[in-house]
């Protein structure tokens, strides 16, 4: 990767530069899913934790939990979720749009003073081509976009996972996962809006 590269996953359609990663442990908690794939959300967040050095904990002490990812069938059943509209501010106009375009996912983060992310919401519509991917390639790519703020447009050319040549198993792409460890260094800021941010983390890409 180049630097340009590292800049452009953490650039806005609008041309801003923004980046924040966890400054909490993550709290997972997964609605709408049999107790298998459940595991299978939960594993893939604890890869990623791993992998960045960050922690995971069972309950966060102000929300409960911090990571929602919530999997439906239409829309509509969201407004049917007790206080989700105290979580997620105009939540009936939110659901009509989504609905409207036939969205498969939105994705929202909520900050600490610091800048740092304090809770991410993540809602998957199955009635989409989301259905037809393996439940593995699903949780990867639910947990890989929830340890950053990537870009509006990071991964719309390009996945950030790939296919094990040898075995053919989802995996994350190794570019990806060294942006991922260079961000959670402890030397890095936990948020920031200049692009010499990206410099630092091209520098410790490993």
């Amino acid at each position: 990767m180049t630097p340009q590269d590292v800049e452009a996953l953490f650039t806005r359609t609008d041309g801003n530069y923004g980046f924040a990663r966890w400054g909490r442990p993550i709290a997972p908690i997964v609605f709408g899913v049999e107790d298998a794939t459940l595991k299978t959300v939960k594993g893939a967040v604890e890869a990623m934790v791993t992998l960045a050095g960050h922690q995971m904990a069972e309950t966060d002490p102000e929300l409960g939990a911090n990571l929602m990812v919530f999997f439906f069938r239409d829309w509509a059943e969201l407004l049917d979720v007790p206080d989700l509209d105290k979580l997620i501010p105009g939540l009936p106009g939110l659901v009509a749009r989504l609905s409207a375009e036939g969205a498969a996912e939105y994705r929202a983060f909520r900050f600490d003073e610091s800048g740092a992310i304090r809770a991410h919401f993540v809602f998957l519509c199955m009635d989409s081509d989301l259905a037809k991917m393996p439940a593995e390639a699903i949780a990867l790519n639910v947990a890989v976009r929830a340890m950053l703020t990537w870009g509006d447009k990071a991964f719309e050319a390009q996945s950030p996972l790939a296919l094990h040549p040898e075995n053919g198993a989802t995996i994350l792409r190794p570019e990806i996962a060294a942006v991922i460890a260079a961000a959670y260094d402890r030397m890095m800021p936990v948020a920031a809006g200049d692009t010499s941010h990206a410099l630092r983390l091209f520098a410790r890409l490993k």
